[in-house]
């Protein structure tokens, strides 16, 4: 099918004939959020947005792979009546996957990967000794199961992911996901030490605070950089950036996300949901 495109260039109007096929072509070059746009231009962009060669491009190539292991992960790809469907669903509804154990989702306006890693796959000290954590549910998770500190002197969390997992040549930002308990103790004067390594080397260090009015209580803590609170994120958990990385295309290696508070004092009342990795906000 050919398609004719009115276009107006300095007053002038022009009319190409370009096939389909080629539209929808030179859309799945741009972004997702391009093409949403583009589409309500003309019928012709609107047309060719709906291809499934379009959205194709912008579904991870491993996609089956990654859903293998999601339970209804072959359900959303056997039921979805388009590859377009497949994205926003994607996009909107994270897909519980590694046998519950991470979350899989795409970035809504680029197409980008995103995970939150459990607080089951993470490594939290003294996790497995109830009188210092214990592991429960709660209806705001999407994980069957989260993690609420009951009382430790030693606070450490350490998070992993592979950067293949990730997409390529992207500066993504990770966050911990979290909330407090009914009774909360220790945890509003200490700074939080973060580290970030990939590859076995330090690629980022800084400060973070539970105490979201910015005040440490002793005049002699020392902070690395500038010190992160915790945000409100819609979704009935706070977050905390931790810091950011970049996913380089063609290198794969292991990231590692540490979290440290060592100073000595009692703490209890936080509850855990995991560690979220997304692209950089506000990059398109």
């Amino acid at each position: 099918m050919e398609m004719r495109s009115g276009r107006v260039v300095r007053g002038v109007p022009l009319n190409i004939d370009l096939p389909e096929g080629c539209v929808a072509n030179v859309l799945s070059l741009t972004t997702p959020q391009d093409v949403c746009r583009l589409s309500a231009v003309s019928p012709i962009f609107k047309s060719a947005a709906e291809s499934d060669d379009v959205w194709q491009r912008f579904l991870p190539n491993d996609l089956e792979s990654i859903l293998s292991t999601a339970l209804d992960g072959s359900l959303l790809l056997s039921s979805a009546s388009s590859k377009k469907e497949v994205y926003f669903s994607l996009c909107d509804n994270p897909i519980i996957v590694d046998h519950g154990r991470k979350s899989f989702s795409l970035e809504k306006k680029s197409g980008k990967i995103c995970y939150v890693l459990s607080a089951r796959d993470l490594v939290i000290t003294w996790r497995d000794t109830p009188m210092y954590w214990t592991w429960n549910s709660n209806s705001d998770s999407r994980f069957a199961e989260v993690a609420e500190l009951i009382n430790v002197c030693l606070f450490e969390i350490r998070g992993k992911i592979n950067t293949c997992l990730l997409s390529p040549a992207t500066l993504y930002t990770a966050y911990l996901v979290f909330k407090f308990a009914s009774r909360i103790d220790g945890l509003d004067n200490q700074p939080v030490d973060v580290t970030m390594k990939l590859n076995e080397g330090e690629c980022g260090a800084q400060t973070v605070s539970w105490n979201a009015h910015g005040r440490f209580r002793s005049t002699s803590v020392t902070v690395r950089g500038k010190v992160h609170y915790p945000k409100e994120r819609g979704d009935g958990w706070l977050e905390m950036e931790l810091g950011e990385f970049l996913s380089m295309k063609g290198e794969d290696g292991e990231l590692e996300i540490r979290l440290c508070d060592a100073s000595g004092h009692w703490k209890r009342g936080l509850i855990v949901e995991g560690i979220e990795i997304r692209p950089k906000d506000g990059l398109l």
